[in-house]
């Protein structure tokens, strides 16, 4: 199927990628079923799409199919009863169509605006009849046509995220902006301020870091438990900028979550400064704000 895809098949793909519309999916069945999955793909990647029962299309669903939409009509044999309303009104009204079915010459395929024609392979079941080669083939065809639509679109990571913003693929595209600790709850220091009260600062904030600026808010260092436990022989003689480790590991607002996750994760560290272009400190996150988030 893949070495026959030509000129129909990037036809198709302009008419679903140039479409002022949505692009609505209708199958009988068990084509049916695939056309939803389909639906569900286009829709996920940035094209609008929704599946229209063919039955449901002929008492009164059809008002949902517009002129400046474009369809996908499935259909093994070309020949299911049940899609001729939807034709008819197809047809009647100009909206271009897309037919996915294995018979060429069949009244779908020739009605057609632009046909894609499925193997006409042997269903894989043991009595030949059961749609299992035809509905896995109709599904990879769906398939192609949504990802050649989303390289046209030019459709990025940064796009997926807007329509996945649940569960583990959401995660994978939030910013550390997104969950980043700002304003009043920064545990920001001055470099000239005596270690006892750099303490009580860390203590307040509860991340178990202090973020050391200068007098522009720009960051001059950080000051860790660590920092703590390597200095403690005359802490409380030292000020927060002889105690603090300079050139630290940071974060950017723009930066992906995970990827301040697996800074952290390679270093060893359980939170991040967050720096501006100009180097100031506008925020800290912690590694617990990435479980939370579900980066994990």
């Amino acid at each position: 199927m893949a070495d026959s895809l030509g000129d129909d098949f990037a036809h198709a793909a302009r008419l679903m990628c140039e479409t002022q519309g949505r692009v609505i999916i209708s199958g009988m069945g068990k084509s049916g079923h695939i056309g939803n999955k389909i639906a569900a793909t286009l829709a996920s990647t940035g094209t609008p799409s929704f599946f229209v029962h063919p039955s449901e299309a002929s008492h009164g669903d059809l008002g949902m199919i517009t002129k400046d939409d474009v369809c996908i009509v499935i259909s093994n044999s070309g020949e299911t009863a049940e899609l001729h309303g939807l034709l008819a009104y197809l047809t009647r009204f100009a909206i271009p169509f897309i037919a996915m079915t294995k018979n060429a010459d069949s009244t779908l395929a020739r009605q057609s605006t632009v046909a894609l024609l499925l193997p006409d392979a042997p269903e894989a079941c043991s009595v030949g009849m059961a749609p299992t080669t035809s509905t896995t083939c109709t599904l990879a065809m769906g398939d192609a046509l949504a990802v050649a639509v989303m390289r046209m679109k030019g459709f990025a990571k940064e796009d997926f995220h807007v329509f996945h913003p649940g569960g583990k693929l959401g995660a994978q595209f939030v910013r550390v902006r997104d969950v980043m600790h700002t304003g009043d709850e920064l545990p920001a220091v001055a470099a000239d301020l005596a270690m006892g009260d750099v303490l009580v600062e860390m203590s307040a904030k509860g991340f178990g870091v202090a973020g050391v600026v200068d007098g522009q808010g720009k960051l001059y260092g950080v000051i860790t438990d660590g920092d703590l436990r390597r200095n403690l022989d005359g802490l409380m003689d030292r000020n927060a900028g002889q105690t603090a480790t300079t050139s630290p590991q940071i974060a950017e607002p723009d930066m992906l979550m995970t990827e301040a996750m697996a800074i952290m994760n390679s270093r060893n560290i359980s939170a991040l400064p967050v720096l501006d272009d100009a180097g100031s400190f506008v925020g800290l996150i912690h590694i617990h704000d990435c479980l939370r988030a579900g980066a994990a």
